[in-house]
């Protein structure tokens, strides 16, 4: 399976029905922006804090693997120089949407977040990468492309999922039961029966992946990446994931700074 481009149709199937993640912020969300009041989110909850961001006046940012008219209009009315770039065109789109209602400026490139070659070297001052690594099989080329774009000095904020959460059995954690049943890493392609699979790919879901600690928080420093900041957040909704939460944080955030001479 291209992995790629089942999970480009996936999430232009869950823009189509309204996933949370493709909602556009409101002119209201914007205009606030504009005033310097605002906040946005790498995990599911808990706002990324003002001080990682830096000065966004006329900063480049690069939002990556981050469409979806939420995070990237919003950086853009804060004075942010900002390019999407997704593997989503309704994912883009949503954000082309947002842009043209409130005139905002946003650069919007199709790709896969593991080849950023139409980007030159050092171009970005500051990456902003949501939890999005889960919907591809390796991340070195990720953490090793992420690294090449951006300048000396500059910050990459990135999302990241516990891989705990991938331990549990689904149709029992359905149930209300946490029953370990897979091991890290996790994959949707190895890990799950044909029929689980299959009932996935009916639904429309993308397909996922469960990495393990080491290679996303070694994977960054292997790339010359120094981490600088760390949080971890949870799930506040009623979903499955809700269970988990009762135990364990289930999602982390990054903030790190890329090293000169790398």
């Amino acid at each position: 399976m291209d992995i790629r481009e089942y999970n480009r149709g996936a999430w232009d199937h869950l823009v189509a029905t309204g996933n949370r993640w493709t909602i556009p912020v409101t002119q209201e969300d914007i205009e606030r922006a504009r005033r310097g009041d605002w906040e946005i989110v790498l995990t599911p909850s808990k706002p990324v804090p003002r001080e990682w961001f830096g000065e966004l006046g006329d900063a480049k940012v690069l939002c990556l693997a981050g469409a979806g008219g939420q995070q990237a209009p919003i950086l853009a009315a804060a004075g942010a120089d900002v390019t999407v770039f997704d593997n989503s065109p309704s994912q883009l789109n949503q954000d082309r949407t947002v842009a043209e209602r409130e005139q905002l400026s946003l650069e919007l490139i199709e790709g896969d977040m593991r080849d950023l070659s139409c980007f030159e070297d050092e171009r970005f001052d500051l990456i902003f990468h949501p939890c999005s690594n889960s919907f591809v099989p390796e991340l070195s080329p990720v953490w090793q492309e992420a690294a090449r774009v951006l300048r000396p000095g500059g910050h990459m904020l990135s999302g990241m999922c516990n891989p705990v959460i991938f331990l549990f059995d689904e149709p029992e954690l359905a149930k209300g039961r946490l029953i370990i049943r897979h091991s890290i890493p996790y994959s949707d392609l190895t890990d799950l029966n044909e029929k689980e699979r299959q009932e996935l790919i009916d639904d429309g879901q993308p397909l996922c992946f469960g990495h393990s600690i080491e290679d996303q928080i070694a994977g960054q420093t292997d790339a010359g990446l120094a981490i600088v900041g760390f949080f971890e957040d949870t799930w506040t909704d009623e979903s499955d994931q809700a269970i988990i939460a009762r135990h364990l944080p289930g999602f982390f955030a990054t903030r790190s700074r890329k090293l000169a001479g790398t």
